[in-house]
């Protein structure tokens, strides 16, 4: 299917001429961007409604010739589609977000189309080999959207996150290498002789270590906060909405088919990180007193629900976990989308500066209240379905440990709420009297992501048929121990 190369094609053609667009006029390059990123959501829409016109379940692209090496393949599934989609649709956020970029808006609008094109190959890749280019090519672009166009401890924070990303995906890279020399194929999917069981218990664990570091989970987290502070608002968009996912989506599909026996040993550690991860992010959360910092470790929270579903083996857990990826994205992208748009207008992110922005700025202050509410988990907004879904499969695999997971919620819930109560409500501050609500353009960019948390909070089940077929195949290859 031509739809499957087009997702790859499509923003690196934008991205080039995003790049030479900028000698003609400033303006050129977002316009550009614009016009990749909504093609870019078409075609992933095109895909979408081809998959489910065939078998429902499968769409591949190969190219190449006999040669195994040099074949690549493209596929997409009810793992993939939904992060495809996920990606197009915050690619369109991010260029919204950069729409006021003036300092090389050429080469920034160049490096988000660039971005989205290797996420999305990440997500569509068939073999071992593209896979790995891929999730390295990643880090290139958002080095340097971090280190270019972050604010004043951006090189410390892009180089951190370069190098904590960079040494996990080197552990990963060799367990690859070990995957590709015992089973003999680089076709993702295709094992071929089983390996060895006393092979997968360390097997296992260099697949998942890169690829925790992406989620990232406690104690391998602490990359993430500089990195979203420091990075311009359509990088904290894309990092926390899309690349964050690429670590849950890897586990599910190289780590866990690749050494299932592997992971049956390692679960209890990974509900273990995952139970972490919630508690500390969340405690974390409500000690800042830097709103796009108290975002940034909120991730880390939500990200744990992910883990906690994916430890459990269930086909349940792995949709719990699609679920929570998905709408995570969407309550990320919006957050640090009405963060940034703040920021740009107060030049400041602390929470005791601001008060009462619901009479000042009561557009923006509306919107904040809805994603404080969508990121708590109220019934009716995306967060709910998935991370309820984690705890229930997370009780029926580990009992009681979920009073722990319980109580990280309520810690959400109060994170989430003070928020609100300390930056939306109270009496207006003399300092932002004729602050100015926002933008026309956020505003857009925001009713896409709030009727995308709507929507899957309402009928998660538009995820969860899509992700159906292949989390069964997973859970049942998994219980048959092979």
């Amino acid at each position: 299917m031509l739809t499957l190369p087009a997702l790859i094609l499509v923003p690196l053609a934008g991205s080039l001429i995003a790049v030479f667009s900028a000698r003609r006029s400033a303006t050129a390059p977002r316009v550009v961007a614009l016009i990749a990123a909504v093609a870019e959501a078409g075609v992933a829409v095109a895909a979408l409604v081809s998959m489910l016109a065939t078998s429902g379940e499968r769409l591949m692209w190969v190219s190449g010739g006999n040669n195994a090496v040099a074949t690549s393949r493209l596929v997409a599934d009810g793992l993939s589609i939904p992060l495809v989609l996920l990606t197009a649709l915050l690619g369109i956020v991010a260029v919204a977000a950069s729409w006021r970029i003036t300092d090389r808006p050429g080469t920034h609008h160049a490096l988000l189309l660039g971005l989205e094109a290797a996420v999305m190959t990440v997500f569509l890749a068939g073999d071992l080999i593209l896979f790995y280019v891929a999730w390295e090519a990643v880090l290139i672009p958002m080095f340097f959207l971090i280190g270019g166009w972050g604010h004043e401890n951006r090189r410390h924070a892009a180089l951190k996150f370069f190098i904590y990303t960079f040494a996990g995906s080197v552990l990963m890279l060799a367990g690859i290498i070990a995957v590709v020399m015992t089973v003999r194929s680089i076709t993702i999917g295709e094992i071929g002789n089983a390996i060895p069981a006393s092979t997968q218990m360390w097997l296992f664990w260099l697949l998942a270590i890169g690829m925790l570091v992406k989620i990232p989970v406690f104690p391998l987290h602490t990359w993430l906060p500089d990195a979203h502070v420091e990075a311009p608002t359509a990088g904290s968009i894309m990092l926390a909405g899309v690349l964050l996912k690429m670590g849950g989506y890897g586990l599910m599909r190289i780590a866990i088919p690749y050494a299932p026996q592997g992971f049956q040993s390692a679960a209890p550690v990974m509900a273990g990180l995952g139970i972490a991860s919630i508690v500390y992010g969340a405690l974390m959360a409500l000690a800042q007193t830097d709103l796009k910092r108290l975002v940034a470790y909120s991730s880390v929270a939500h990200m744990g629900f992910v883990v906690l579903a994916i430890s459990t083996g269930t086909a349940l857990g792995y949709a719990a976990a699609m679920l929570g990826m998905v709408s995570h994205g969407l309550v990320a992208g919006l957050m640090f989308l009405l963060v940034g748009s703040l920021y740009e207008r107060t030049h400041t992110r602390e929470i005791a500066r601001f008060g009462g922005l619901g009479v000042t700025t009561p557009r923006w202050g509306g919107i904040f209240v809805f994603a404080a509410l969508a990121s708590l988990g109220l019934p009716g907004l995306s967060g709910f379905p998935g991370e309820l879904l984690a705890v229930l499969e997370g009780f029926g695999a580990f009992g009681w440990w979920m009073i722990i997971v319980a109580f990280g919620a309520l810690l959400g819930a109060v994170y989430n709420l003070t928020a609100v109560r300390r930056v939306v409500h109270g009496e207006p501050s003399t300092e932002w009297t004729h602050l100015s609500d926002i933008a026309p353009v956020d505003l857009a960019a925001a009713s896409l992501l709030a009727i995308g948390i709507v929507v899957i909070g309402v009928t998660p089940g538009v995820v969860m048929r899509l992700t159906d077929p292949v989390v069964t195949v997973l859970a049942r290859a998994l219980g048959g121990g092979s």
